[in-house]
């Protein structure tokens, strides 16, 4: 076998596993992208679902229902051809094509959830937060018009305001039920300077009034409490007990 042809042979060997290599690199590029792009969307539809099922009934419609029915069904309609084989995945399909098709009478099952502690109002928030960025996927995805999004925005953050609103009502009147207006006191000013401190406050000026008058009726019960009882020893008592018998006393000896 001559120079050239053995030549030719290494050479076109390495050529073959050089395009072996990058078309197994092409490969495993694209499951790889296969495999992030199914867990992205999977993610997406929980978020979609644990939206729909657990935002307080305070806060949930039917319009905002049948919109997280609608997103979800598209990030599973997107997530379909990655898994073919996956029932369930189908299954959620057609359940969620059937909600739609109730258009806004979608049934709206979820409960109202009382603000009772920092914690619950913090889950909420990052419940809002979430919902917040599926509005502008939705609008991203053409579900949304523009000035729809942004009214949904603007009830998004009229939820916001509500819940550190009960929040803090429910706060005073908790401290206040256990005998503990100092602390109701606290809660329901906390409440005043949150609202006072909103851009524009005037769409809540009946919930700032009712947490004013309750911070008013807080501070009142403090202010009792400091005051000394009539049959308590105090300092300015007894000064006035003392000033008393030496009147008594220089009157006794000047008779």
């Amino acid at each position: 076998m001559s120079p050239v042809v053995i030549t030719l042979l290494v050479v076109g060997g390495i050529a073959i596993l050089l395009a072996i290599g990058y078309i197994n690199s092409l490969i495993e590029s694209r499951n790889l992208e296969r495999a992030r792009r199914k867990a992205e969307l999977g993610d997406l539809i929980k978020r979609c679902a644990r939206l729909s099922e657990g935002l307080p009934g305070q806060f949930m419609s039917g319009p905002l229902k049948l919109l997280l029915a609608r997103l979800e069904l598209l990030d599973c309609e997107h997530l379909l051809p990655l898994d073919k084989q996956n029932t369930a995945l189908r299954e959620r399909i057609e359940e969620l094509r059937r909600l739609i098709a109730q258009g806004e009478a979608i049934a709206v099952p979820n409960a109202p959830q009382k603000v009772f502690n920092e914690a619950k109002a913090k889950e909420i928030r990052y419940q809002l937060d979430d919902l917040h960025a599926q509005i502008g996927r939705a609008a991203r995805a053409g579900l949304l018009g523009t000035q729809e999004a942004k009214r949904w925005v603007q009830q998004i953050r009229d939820m916001l305001v509500r819940t550190h609103i009960e929040l803090f009502n429910n706060l005073g009147q908790a401290a206040l039920q256990q005998n503990r207006p100092g602390q109701a006191r606290l809660a329901f000013e906390r409440g005043v300077q949150y609202l006072r401190k909103l851009a524009d406050p005037t769409p809540y000026e009946a919930e700032l009034k009712r947490l004013e008058v309750q911070l008013e009726q807080a501070n009142a019960l403090v202010l009792d409490r400091l005051k000394p009882g009539a049959g308590d020893p105090s300092e300015l008592t007894e000064a006035l007990k003392t000033l008393e018998d030496d009147d008594w006393k220089k009157k006794q000896i000047y008779d």
